[in-house]
């Protein structure tokens, strides 16, 4: 949409609100200015500092603008024509295939892709490859709370209500999340929460600033949120505070449940989680008096490998008291990637065909088969999910095609994966920036970015929004469905993969029909007109769905279901020689693995590089100095970044953000322990020492 005065209308191309902007033409052809876009509802205009300098990335001076690769005679990465490297991809792929079989090649997509190319990248593994090696990075964001989601309400979208509720609700639990960093402009609707008389509880192992807003903040140990908030549910029990005309009315397993819950009383989830007795009750309190209440999850309890169990049971919370499927109340999650949402929908993960469809199921693979214009049987079943596709590069899988990804930063046991990655007969990377993993590439693909192409995103709300293009990319670069159209004519399907993006969304509405993630009403015209439109959305003249499961739940009987889930220890805890925790997460001037956002200065000067932050009593024990190399090591590697000592932390526990490469990589430390539903790797606790490096 361009707005009257030449402006384009757009969204940020970081996390999950995709919040609103304008992009204005800088006179000479000189790029873009970020502007404030008020009309979008979601961030009212509001940016943080990532939004406001996300034109930066577009320079040519921190960016790919020519493909690359790498030569026999120098082993280095070298410039190529478009023609020369498109022809060396295509032929390492179907040599590896033709080779070891179509399961020897794989493919690792992002959640921040467009819904068009996770797309057209599910559809380019499973028909022109015919490889069932296909997952992605958002596997690392919110897979736990996507499973724990179906299990409850058998439909997973990250919040079953738009956020303009949560400042209506009377309160709202925040359990390992710090929007104040992570996405600064959802701040609002907390302290709008407050100044409306409602109350705020944070969950969080650190006194974060969004802990620091908080009624009541809960300091749990890292890796005991499932014992927390089954500890809650043993209160609101033995409080008489359950709602049992909805128990009985609208979901099932309530007695495998409770049972599950009572074996948790209060002082043992004290000596489990730290968090005394009287603030337990005292959260109880506060989300029991009012009439409507929420839990928002994020990271910290999902990426566990419980993460499934933990949310079911903060899920379990709501459903006991009666708060969701009703008016401003529910579970939800706040999901991190840009498009994090869409781009497990619609089939880049391992077990998923688009629309949200099972890839087991005999009339999903029907359906998509038929919009593909190929056999059923022809489609692969499930593959790796994205730790273990990694985990098997090398010696199962001998090629690699990565999409908008940086696993070498931002995947769990970092060097081992380094190491996999590294020993590939081929990998083949397509992205803006040369990335530590592209780095490694045999051959690299520059790609447009988001104000340089069109596309659809799907945010945190599951509201479908649209990127318009604002200005011409570089000569050099392509878009992600050139590349996709390129390899596929060179493999021999390339009628199937349209380089235009409305029309690939249009051949997505058709494949996702029906589905649970139905787009078959959504089109770019009513995007724009609407400011986006809230899946599922089954025809033209569906409103859309703004609010989840207020008649009925997604099941097959319309009612929730409870997770009978009890405590248990996480995959690493402390002993002698590992006596600490270690919890990871991100500070508010980088993004992610931080490829991009390291290239910009004022981000930066802001957060210039990784640090260890603990308590100081911590610091006393082992001699550690504000701002000296600090050395945190554990069964899998050894990461040193200054130290940086504050009270806002638990003594038994440090932190690292993840952003950066080199000796200070957290994720050299984490532990890859799996979540047995959702694959999600336990990025959120794991057994350490610290000592001055």
């Amino acid at each position: 949409m361009r707005t009257p005065d030449s402006a384009t209308a757009t969204h940020c191309p970081y996390c999950a609100l995709q919040c609103g902007m304008n992009l204005r033409p800088l006179p000479g052809g000189a790029g873009v200015v970020v502007e404030e876009r008020a009309d979008f509802p979601v961030n009212r205009g509001a940016l943080c500092g990532k939004g406001r300098t996300a034109p930066a990335v577009l320079s040519s001076r921190v960016r790919l603008t020519g493909p690359l690769v790498r030569t026999h005679a120098t082993g280095r990465l070298e410039p190529a024509t478009w023609e020369e490297a498109l022809d060396a991809v295509a032929e390492g792929l179907a040599r590896t295939g033709r080779t070891h079989g179509p399961d020897a090649v794989g493919v690792f997509g992002g959640g921040g892709l467009t819904n068009e190319k996770a797309y057209a990248l599910g559809k380019f593994a499973r028909v022109a490859l015919r490889t069932s090696q296909i997952d992605y990075n958002g596997r690392f964001c919110m897979s736990s709370a996507a499973a724990a989601h179906q299990r409850a309400f058998g439909l997973d979208r990250g919040l079953p209500f738009p956020l303009e509720d949560v400042p209506r609700t009377g309160c709202v639990i925040l359990v390992g999340s710090n929007p104040a960093e992570t996405m600064p402009p959802a701040l609002r609707y907390f302290t709008e929460l407050k100044a409306n008389g409602g109350t705020l509880i944070v969950v969080d192992p650190r006194r974060t600033r969004t802990a620091d807003q908080a009624d009541l903040h809960l300091a749990p140990r890292p890796g005991t949120d499932l014992a927390l908030a089954l500890g809650l549910l043993h209160l609101v029990v033995a409080e008489g505070r359950t709602d049992e005309e909805f128990i009985a009315g609208r979901t099932t397993g309530w007695p495998q449940a409770r049972a599950a819950a009572m074996a948790h009383w209060p002082e043992l989830v004290e000596r489990i989680t730290g968090v005394p007795v009287p603030r337990l009750r005292q959260a109880v309190a506060l989300f029991c008096d009012p009439a409507s209440a929420m839990v928002l999850t994020a990271r910290g309890p999902e990426q566990q490998s419980k993460g499934t169990d933990t949310v079911s049971a903060w899920i379990n919370l709501c459903l006991a008291t009666g708060r969701a499927g009703r008016p401003l109340s529910g579970y939800g999650c706040l999901t991190g990637q840009g498009n994090g949402q869409g781009g497990r929908e619609h089939g880049q993960k391992a077990d998923q065909l688009p629309g949200y469809r099972a890839l087991t199921d005999p009339a999903a693979r029907a359906h998509v088969a038929e919009v593909w214009g190929v056999d059923p049987e022809s489609l692969p079943g499930p593959g790796r999910s994205a730790y273990e596709l990694l985990d098997a590069l090398g010696t199962e899988v001998k090629a690699l095609l990565l999409m908008g990804s940086n696993p070498v930063v931002s995947a769990p046991r970092a060097a081992h994966v380094e190491e996999r990655i590294r020993s590939l007969d081929f990998l083949a990377v397509a992205d803006v920036v040369l990335s530590e993993t592209a780095a490694l590439a045999d051959v690299v693909l520059p790609v447009t970015q988001w104000a340089e192409e069109t596309g659809t995103t799907t945010s945190l709300e599951g509201r479908v929004l649209l990127r318009r293009r604002a200005l011409t990319p570089p000569p050099g670069v392509r878009t992600d469905l050139d590349v996709l159209h390129g390899l596929a004519d060179r493999l021999g399907t390339g009628k199937g993969f349209p380089t235009d993006p409305e029309e690939v969304f249009e051949e997505l509405r058709r494949a996702s029909a029906g589905g649970p993630a139905d787009y078959s009403g959504i089109s770019y015209a009513r995007i724009e007109a609407e400011n986006g439109v809230f899946w599922p959305c089954p025809d033209d003249d569906h409103a859309g769905t703004p609010r989840l499961f207020l008649d009925r739940f997604a099941t097959e009987d319309g009612r929730a279901r409870f997770a009978p889930v009890t405590h248990r220890e996480a995959g690493e805890v402390p002993d002698a020689e590992y006596p600490l925790l270690l919890t990871t997460g991100r500070v508010v001037a980088q993004y992610q693995s931080g490829a991009q956002t390291r290239r910009v200065d004022e981000l930066n000067a802001a957060a210039p590089g990784p640090f260890v932050e603990l308590h100081p009593r911590l610091a006393t024990r082992i001699g550690a100095v504000e701002g000296a190399p600090l050395a945190v090591v554990s069964r899998r590697g050894r990461a040193v970044a200054p130290a940086r000592i504050t009270d806002t932390i638990r003594a038994d526990t440090v932190f690292m953000p993840f952003h950066w490469p080199g000796e200070g990589r957290a994720n050299t430390l984490t532990n890859p322990a799996l979540d047995p539903v959702s694959r999600m790797p336990e990025f959120k606790v794991c057994a350490v020492r610290v000592e001055p490096a």
